[in-house]
């Protein structure tokens, strides 16, 4: 399972980024979305917004916790994505999680649970 959260907020996105957000369900920052079984398609589209986003493989207990805790339901289905708050203790850097260890844009592979966590 592939989490992904929305970090960069509206401002100055071009329009093919901020299209791409909206077809991921990701509108608003500190949304986040978890894509069960992901195709090539939103592969792709994870990819095209990387610079936005932080993403990364989410394990069972904190995909649990998430909904346990942020998971609404409307109509008696679970809305397709999860509003966060900001992170506890903030974050430290916007930079690419690869350049430096405190960024946290791009794929942050395990590491996307501790955000998660610390967003809850």
């Amino acid at each position: 399972m592939i989490c992904v959260i929305r970090i960069a907020g509206e401002t100055g996105l071009n329009y093919k980024v901020k299209e791409t957000l909206n077809r991921l369900r990701i509108r608003k920052k500190y949304s986040c979305i978890v894509l069960e079984k992901p195709n090539a398609q939103q592969l792709g589209m994870i990819k095209m917004v990387s610079d936005f986003v932080a993403y990364g493989d989410i394990n069972e207990s904190t995909y649990k916790e998430l909904i346990e805790k942020r998971g609404k339901k409307v109509n008696g289905k679970l809305k397709p994505f999860f509003r966060l708050h900001p992170p506890r203790k903030g974050i430290d850097s916007k930079k690419h999680f690869g350049e430096s260890n405190k960024g946290v844009l791009g794929n942050n592979k395990e590491k996307i649970n501790d955000l998660v966590l610390r967003m809850l």
